[in-house]
Order: C-alpha cells, then sequence, then structure tokens
C-alpha cells in the first residue's frame, strides 16, 4: 500500500497549480498573515485564495516551523513519548494484541498506534493527558462488551481506560478478535 507523503511541501505543486503562483509568493503572503490565528488564516486561504484545506493546513503549519504532518514515525516512538504509568500500560496493551494477533501489522496512522491488516484497521490506541483511549474500530464490538466495560468510560467509538489501568488482556483480545474475518 503506497502511503501518502507526510511532508508539508508534498502540498506545494498541488498550491502552485490550483492558484497559479509560486509557493515564493505565498511564503512572502503568509508573512502579512503573522499574529492571525490558525482558524483565520485558514479561511482566509480557502474562501479568498480557493485553496484546499489539505493545502492551506500545510501552508500554515510550514510557515509555523512544522515541516512534516507526522509526529511520530514509529509504534515505538510514540509509546516512548509518553510518561509512565501511560508508558507502561500502553506498551503491554500494544504487546498483548500484537502477541494475540502475529498476522495484524502495528503502524503509526492518524500519528497513533494502530492495527491493520491490508487497508482495514482493527485496533487503535491513543493517549490523552488523564487517560488512554483504546479503540476497537467497531461500535458493535463496545455494545457486545458493554457488561464488562463498567466502570470505564465509553464513548462513541472508544474506551477510556486510566493511565495505570490493570489491563483486561481477555477482553481486549476478544475485541479484536470479534472483528477479524472467520
Amino acid at each position: 500500500m503506497v502511503e501518502r507523503d507526510p511532508r508539508r511541501e508534498a502540498q506545494f505543486p498541488g498550491i502552485e497549480k490550483r492558484t497559479g503562483k509560486p509557493m515564493a509568493h505565498w511564503f512572502q503572503f503568509m508573512e502579512s498573515q503573522t499574529g492571525r490565528k490558525y482558524e483565520e488564516q485558514m479561511e482566509t486561504l480557502r474562501d479568498e485564495h480557493g485553496f484546499t484545506r489539505a493545502q492551506a493546513n500545510a501552508l500554515i503549519m510550514y510557515m509555523k516551523g512544522s515541516t512534516s504532518s507526522r509526529r511520530v514515525e514509529t509504534p515505538s516512538d510514540y509509546v516512548n513519548a509518553l510518561p509512565d504509568p501511560q508508558r507502561s500500560t500502553a506498551q503491554f496493551i500494544l504487546d498483548t494484541i500484537g502477541s494475540a494477533f502475529p498476522q495484524l501489522e502495528l503502524v503509526i496512522a492518524w500519528n497513533q498506534p494502530m492495527f491493520r491488516e491490508g487497508k482495514r484497521y482493527y485496533f487503535g490506541l491513543s493517549a490523552a493527558k488523564n487517560h488512554l483511549l483504546v479503540a476497537p474500530f467497531n461500535a458493535d464490538v463496545l455494545d457486545t462488551f458493554e457488561p464488562q466495560l463498567s466502570g470505564l468510560k465509553r464513548n462513541k467509538k472508544t474506551v477510556q481506560v486510566p493511565n495505570d489501568w490493570e489491563v483486561d488482556t481477555a477482553l481486549l483480545t476478544e475485541m479484536v478478535s470479534r472483528q477479524l474475518p472467520q
């Protein structure tokens, strides 16, 4: 599977083609936008200059010094950047799924660790300040396991678990197993 180029500069040829102006023009234009809020800059580029959302975001973020949409390169980078106890809990969750389902590939997607097979995603993990989110990528799976989720906060497609959660390995593996083709 070919992955999209995460570099902000990858949007530049499309910007030049869409607007008919070189990037030097847009860099100079963005200098005049210094001090304006992100939302205002987005609105100006999209509504007044015909940028797509992705193009406007790429230019704004590039001008702020962000050269890539990718925050981390590998799942290990993601986990290692977390403070303990989040780090150890997240690593244990990923190790549990990885060991139980070796056919799934652990990748970074949407700047978070995700397990996939081909183009289909089966499980993801993300970290917030006060909790971790586990995402089985199927709301029906969460409905099925509602009784086992008591005491945890369930969102539409994710479950919040405490940073120091005593990982329920059986629950996690069953959530993934229910989604896999038989």
